[in-house]
């Protein structure tokens, strides 16, 4: 396990399926090809503008959504004006569509979907729940990723990636940290997905998911150890700690009075470097870095206040002297 390599993905996408089994869909009418449908865009359509013959700048690629205003602007035409609509939206390839509030199909609909072959579903929720619910879930599903070798763990809500080189202890500070109340993501392998502009969460890849390897002792499994409470299957990305092996006569921050960040697709996230060496207890720092780090969030910055105080100390003294001279 140890010593994975940095991946990366160029595209990733999600089967048509798995997104019916998640939001319990209906399916209204199933083409013959949709075990083989996948979906690449986050992006959702509400078809509109195609319904009133404007196709410019139509995604095909996305999935189509049909509420109650698109659903209500059909109805007030014939069936045949309808079904002419229909059929020309149907000819685009696109990958599926959804209708909302359990809106009954039209038959027209249903027509140019078997002449097609598209496949419709059909979900109860309100339209615009269920569209906010899906992009949060393909926003999740289909991001960008790459798999860092590292480990990542809960500790007091915040979510911490350890890196190092292998064999510097990231592990076995896992294994610790466990035993101290905190939560195991991920070991070695940290499949890191960007959410959002500003967000990156962590998850394991299936195959070794609470799976830790311990030099000496080999492969355990801690959920089965530990339990369910000592395991989560995914967690945002807020603390980087990396350890290396402490150097003699190297200068390391003793203040934290400068913020450092590491980048990672684009997104910089708060980090540290914490030198290891024998008899320091890095559980109990990566804790105090967790709890610190939360704090900064929350707009405390013990080094600033330090600093602060120093500076005030120092104010107060020179005014001293200088009332002392006059």
């Amino acid at each position: 396990m140890k010593g994975s390599n940095i991946m990366a993905n160029s595209e990733f996408k999600i089967a048509l399926n798995k997104i019916i089994e998640s939001f319990q869909l209906e399916r209204v009418y199933e083409s013959t090809d949709i075990d083989s449908i996948y979906i690449s865009s986050t992006d959702l359509n509400r078809p509109g503008l195609q319904m009133v013959g404007f196709f410019d700048y139509f995604d095909t690629s996305r999935i189509q959504v049909l509420g109650k205003v698109e659903c209500t602007y059909l109805e007030q035409f014939s069936g045949e004006n309808r079904a002419a609509m229909l059929d020309r939206f149907f000819g685009y390839d696109f990958p599926a569509v959804i209708i909302t509030r359990d809106i009954r199909a039209f038959p027209e609909l249903l027509a140019a979907a078997e002449k097609y072959n598209r496949t419709v579903l059909r979900t109860e929720m309100e339209t615009s729940a269920f569209m906010s619910s899906l992009i949060s879930y393909l926003n999740v599903e289909i991001a960008p990723r790459r798999t860092r070798h590292g480990v990542l763990v809960e500790v007091y809500g915040e979510g911490i990636l350890i890196m190092g080189e292998s064999g510097v202890g990231k592990s076995e500070t896992a294994i610790e940290l466990v035993k101290r109340g905190h939560r195991l993501v991920a070991d070695d392998a940290v499949e890191i997905k960007r959410v959002s502009e500003r967000t990156l969460v962590g998850t394991s890849p299936d195959v070794i998911r609470h799976f830790v390897e311990l030099r000496g002792i080999g492969i355990v499994d801690i959920k089965e150890i530990f339990g369910m409470g000592a395991v989560k299957n995914t967690e945002s990305i807020d603390l980087i700690i990396h350890l290396e092996p402490w150097v003699e006569g190297k200068q390391y921050d003793r203040l934290g009075m400068v913020d450092e960040y590491t980048n990672i697709m684009g997104i910089n996230i708060p980090s540290i470097t914490i030198p290891v060496k024998l008899g320091r207890n890095l559980a109990v720092i990566v804790e105090v870095a967790a709890m610190n780090n939360r704090q900064k969030k929350m707009g405390y910055n013990a080094a600033v206040e330090l600093n602060n105080r120093l500076m005030r100390e120092m104010e107060k003294n020179m005014a001293m002297e200088e009332n002392e001279i006059v």
